[in-house]
């Protein structure tokens, strides 16, 4: 019997620990893998949704739905594409950016969640991240692919980034090396349309970025020392590092704070008010760490 996308998706999901995506699996949990709620969850879909692709009476998702669900259900390549010929899609060409976040590197992203971690593309969009950095930096999960474009926002007319709210950082080491990083991801995807698009977008709506490619700006990216203004806790400063993938085009963004220290303290008191929650913080109370 030839296998649909659902059945596929039923076995994957069966076969993935809620440990490797960062949940607790409590004593007496009957589901051998990952709910149902739990993937429709990290894959951004609705619940009834998924249902509905397992149980064949949805079937034709989007190249964005099955992308998510490879990510969500930590694929190996091979398996990705083919999710996407079970879909009745084309699976990502050579030449453009993937999408794809490596098993290994979600598994990572799990166990390292006391630290917020960001997981980008080679066109600088978000991909996953931490429920950590969505307390510290508000929740992107609101926001479309588009939005989530740390190079569009980080040039965009009064933006502070990808940030709810604002993110101080001494000196502008970023822009340059975004922007080498974007003509480097032109050279190695020609054949992506969407990041031609992003390039051509930005030398028509901002003066900065132009200049800087004009110039062919080349800046390598280094760590540095971030200050986040949370409405909760006031400022959180913390230590950024950007971390590159072997053989493939992630890029990792962690934040770290020094153990025992007031920044950590803040950090923990959010993450303990959230509950552990992916989504962003509550509404402000009071600043509790502000000085009288």
């Amino acid at each position: 019997m030839e296998e649909t996308l659902g059945t596929a998706l039923r076995r994957w999901r069966d076969r993935l620990s809620p440990v490797d995506v960062g949940r607790t699996s409590r004593p007496g949990r009957r589901a051998v893998g990952l709910r149902r709620e739990e993937l429709a969850e990290l894959a951004g879909l609705s619940v009834d949704y998924v249902v509905r692709l397992e149980q064949g009476r949805a079937t034709s998702p989007s190249a964005q739905v099955v992308a998510s669900l490879a990510r969500a259900l930590q694929l190996q390549p091979m398996e990705r594409d083919y999710a996407y010929r079970l879909a009745g899609l084309l699976p990502p060409q050579e030449g453009t950016i993937s999408t794809h976040v490596p098993a290994g590197v979600q598994r990572m992203l799990a166990r390292l969640g006391d630290f917020p971690v960001g997981v980008f593309s080679a066109d600088w969009t978000l991909l996953s991240w931490s429920p950590a950095w969505a307390v510290l930096l508000g929740d992107p999960s609101a926001r479309t692919p588009r939005e989530r474009n740390l190079v569009r926002a980080v040039f965009a007319a009064g933006s502070s980034g990808l940030a709810a709210w604002p993110v101080l950082q001494e000196g502008d080491a970023l822009k340059p090396a975004l922007v080498a990083d974007l003509r480097t991801a032109l050279v190695d995807h020609p054949r992506d349309r969407g990041l031609a698009d992003l390039v051509e977008e930005l030398r028509t709506t901002s003066a900065e970025f132009t200049r800087l490619w004009d110039e062919g700006a080349v800046g390598p990216h280094v760590s540095a020392r971030k200050t986040v203004v949370h409405p909760q806790v006031g400022e959180v400063t913390c230590d950024c590092d950007v971390l590159t993938v072997p053989g493939c085009d992630i890029r990792v963004i962690v934040y770290t704070v020094a153990a025992g220290s007031a920044d950590a303290e803040k950090l923990e008191f959010l993450r303990a008010t959230n509950g552990g929650r992916v989504g962003g913080p509550p509404p402000p109370g009071p600043d509790l760490f502000s000085t009288p």
